[in-house]
C-alpha cells in the first residue's frame, strides 16, 4: 500500500481522506489487532519487556558497599535531600558507632520550603517591573515551591541550618504526603507575590515591600510548623552504640551536631553533569537562572564532562569506598517491582513499529527527558577494568527492587544518568580549574534546570 497521504486541506486540518487512510493501513496489518488485543487488556510494558535482559539481570556485584536498610520518601519529592543524608550517614554511623542511623529529612525539609519561598519571594521583587506574562514572570509563578531539588541545594540548607537525627524530628503526615501543605504554601507565595507587584507598582519604596515579603513569609513559617512541627534550636543526644556502650554528648544544636557528626567533606564535592548538547560545551561550567533555594548561598553551579569522565570516577569511587550522589532520568526503561534499568528493557518499536531513536542530546532538546530522581549509587561490577551495572540505593522503601537497592546496566548509564557530585580531587587537573570559571547562564525554563523529585 502506497504510505503517500494527499491532503488537499490549505489549513492543515485532518480531512475525511487523511482519517481513512489512517484506518485503512491499520487495519490492513493482521498483527495489529492480535496487539490491540493484548495491550486493551495488560500494560504495554508487560508486553514489550524484554525478558533475556530480565534474566541476566542478577542483583550481584564484585563491589558492594551497602550494609545497611534503604529509607523511604513515601509521597514525596524528597530524593534529592534523602540521596544526600543517605551519603552523609555512611560516615556518620562509622563517627557514631551504629549499625542504623538515620537524620531527620523532615528537618531539612522543613528549611528547604522557608528558604525557597524567600528566594522565590526576592525573585518577584526583582521582576515587578515587567509583565506577569513575561515569560520568566509566569515562570517562578507557576512553578512556585516544589519538593524536587539539587545537590547545592542540599548543600546550602546543611551547612546554613546544620542537620539532626531523625528521632529528634520525626516524620509528619505531610513530610511523607507534601501535595496538601505545598499548595497552601503556592497560595501563600502567589498571593504575596500580587500584593508585592502592586505595592512595586504604586512606587512603594525597598524597605515597604521587604516588610510585605516578611508578613508573607511568616505566615508560611507558621505552615510550615503546622504541618511538619517546629524545628529544634537544640536538643539533648544521647544514644547507645553498636557495642552496647551509652554515648551522651549533652546539648547540641543542629549546627553543632553536623559539625561534630557529619564527616563528609562536602565543601570538597562539586557537581558534574552530562548534557550533550552545543549550549552547554564539554568542559565548561554552566548555571540555571533562578534554580537555587537560599538567597546568599551558592549558587547551582554545574561542570559539563563526557559521561565517560562520570562513570570513570563514580567508578573510582566506589572502588575507594564511597558512595555516590546521582541523578537520572529514573521513569525511562525501568521496572520497578524488578528494580531494574537498562536502556533496551522494553523494546516499543516492535510492538509499535514506530520509530523511538532520539539520541540523548536530542531527547533533551525537545524535552523527551530530563534529570526526575537522585539516588546513590553503592556498587559496581567492574569485569576486565569496565564497569558492567551498577547498585543503586533507592528512597522508595524495602518492597520494590532488590529490598530496595536497584541494578542499573551500564547501557541505561550512556542514557539517563545526568549529574554526579564527586570530591573535586577525582577531576583531573585541568577539569579542576574549569570548575572556577564564570558559567554559562541558562533560562529557568532549560530542561537541565530540571528538579529532582521523584
Amino acid at each position: 500500500m502506497k504510505d503517500t497521504i494527499n491532503n488537499k486541506s490549505s489549513d492543515g486540518a485532518l480531512n475525511t481522506e487523511v482519517l481513512s487512510h489512517f484506518q485503512t493501513k491499520y487495519n490492513s496489518n493482521p498483527s495489529n489487532k492480535l496487539i490491540q488485543n493484548v495491550v486493551t487488556q495488560h500494560d504495554v510494558n508487560d508486553i514489550a519487556l524484554d525478558r533475556s535482559i530480565v534474566t541476566n539481570a542478577t542483583h550481584t556485584f564484585s563491589t558492594v558497599l551497602d550494609d545497611w536498610t534503604v529509607t523511604n520518601q513515601a509521597r514525596s519529592g524528597r530524593c534529592w535531600m534523602f540521596a544526600g543524608l543517605n551519603l552523609f550517614r555512611v560516615d556518620s554511623m562509622k563517627s557514631l558507632n551504629l549499625k542504623q542511623f538515620e537524620f531527620s529529612q523532615s528537618f531539612v525539609m522543613f528549611w528547604d520550603k522557608i528558604e525557597r519561598s524567600n528566594f522565590i519571594l526576592e525573585a518577584i521583587i526583582e521582576t515587578a517591573d515587567r509583565s506577569t506574562d513575561d515569560r520568566t514572570v509566569a515562570w517562578l509563578l507557576e512553578t512556585g515551591i516544589e519538593d524536587g531539588g539539587q545537590w547545592d541545594m542540599f548543600v546550602n540548607l546543611v551547612k546554613k541550618h546544620g542537620v539532626v537525627p531523625k528521632t529528634i524530628m520525626p516524620e509528619s503526615e505531610s513530610s511523607s504526603n507534601s501535595a496538601r501543605m505545598n499548595g497552601m504554601i503556592n497560595y501563600q507565595i502567589r498571593q504575596g507575590a500580587m500584593n508585592i507587584r502592586e505595592l512595586y507598582s504604586q512606587e512603594g519604596d525597598p524597605q515597604e515591600i521587604r516588610e510585605l515579603k516578611n508578613g508573607v513569609l511568616d505566615t508560611i513559617y507558621k505552615i510550615l510548623c503546622i504541618h511538619l512541627g517546629t524545628p529544634p534550636d537544640n536538643f539533648l543526644w544521647q544514644w547507645k552504640d553498636k557495642d552496647g556502650q551509652f554515648q551522651r554528648a549533652g546539648q547540641l544544636t543542629p549546627k553543632e551536631f553536623a559539625e561534630k557528626y557529619l564527616t563528609t567533606e562536602i565543601d570538597d564535592y562539586v557537581c558534574l553533569v552530562h548534557d550533550p548538547r552545543s549550549t552547554s560545551p564539554i568542559g565548561r561550567t554552566f548555571t540555571i537562572q533562578y534554580l537555587g533555594n537560599v538567597v546568599g548561598g551558592a549558587p547551582v553551579k554545574y561542570l559539563n564532562v563526557d559521561i565517560e569522565m562520570i562513570k570513570q570516577i563514580t567508578m573510582q569511587l566506589l572502588l575507594d569506598g564511597q558512595s555516590v550522589w546521582m541523578g537520572c532520568d529514573t521513569g525511562k526503561q525501568m521496572h520497578r517491582d524488578l528494580g531494574i534499568w537498562d536502556a533496551n528493557l522494553f523494546d516499543y518499536q516492535k510492538v509499535y513499529e514506530a520509530d523511538f531513536s532520539l539520541d540523548k542530546a536530542n531527547r533533551l532538546q525537545y524535552h523527551q527527558t530530563r534529570m526526575t530522581h537522585a539516588m546513590l549509587f553503592t556498587g559496581v561490577d567492574v569485569l576486565d577494568g569496565k564497569p558492567t551495572r551498577w547498585r543503586i540505593e533507592n528512597s522508595w522503601d524495602s518492597k520494590v527492587g532488590d529490598k530496595g537497592f536497584f541494578l542499573m546496566n551500564d547501557s541505561w548509564f550512556n542514557e539517563y544518568v545526568f549529574e554526579i557530585a564527586a570530591p573535586k580531587s577525582y577531576l583531573p587537573v585541568e577539569l579542576q580549574k574549569a570548575i572556577d570559571t564564570e558559567p554559562i547562564v541558562l533560562p529557568p525554563w532549560d530542561p537541565m534546570g530540571s528538579l529532582a523529585k521523584y
